[in-house]
């Protein structure tokens, strides 16, 4: 259940650089957001960690709304810092896929930004059920039962809201790729407004 913030925060942190890859258009629209079509699936099936079930519910998620995640995760080595992510992002244009540049698509080291996330002054979050949550994690097996989250308005500028997309997020440790995971969806959007 250690590493499952770890892959619940990366995934968050996937749909970051779409949000952020859009900061360069000054003057954004108000939209609703609908997700649909989420699919996962491990990179690499033989590296040290492995999702091995990913679930999100409703079908289409609304942004802004809520989720329920829950995940099970195994790794076959302990995580320790430094533990860089690197997530890149595509969208499908014209039948070919497109990497969206990103300034942000790399997080020198998760085990930091948990820390900011969690601060560890204020303890671990009730889904980790009084287990730590903190680098280091032991090797094992990690599960977090259904979980609610808020998805705040990620503010998209139009030419982002509609469309299909793949994520995907590589952990790595020194030149190492302990886990990469890839996630597929289709964003639908609804303009409510401006400003």
């Amino acid at each position: 259940m250690k590493y499952v913030l770890v892959v619940i925060t990366l995934c968050i942190a996937m749909l970051m650089p779409v949000n952020c890859a859009m900061n360069s258009e000054k003057t954004h629209t108000r939209y609703s957001v609908k997700m649909s079509a989420f699919s996962w699936d491990n990179c690499e099936r033989n590296s040290p960690i492995v999702v091995s079930s990913l679930t999100v519910s409703p079908d289409p998620i609304t942004i802004p709304g809520n989720l329920t995640g829950s995940a099970s995760v195994s790794t076959t080595v302990d995580l320790a810092s430094p533990l860089a992510a690197i997530i890149s992002v595509e969208k499908k244009t014209f039948g070919t896929w497109i990497k969206i540049p990103c300034d942000i698509c790399t997080y020198t080291d998760v085990c930091t930004l948990l820390n900011q996330l969690m601060p560890p002054e204020e303890g671990c979050p009730k889904l980790f059920n009084g287990q730590i949550c903190h680098c280091p994690f032991k090797a094992g097996e990690y599960k977090v039962s259904k979980t609610n989250v808020s998805i705040p308005d990620l503010n998209l500028p139009s030419f982002l809201t509609n469309g299909n997309y793949r994520v995907q997020g590589v952990l790595r440790a020194k030149e190492k790729v302990l886990g990469c995971l890839k996630v597929s969806f289709a964003l639908q959007s609804k303009k409510y407004g401006g400003r």
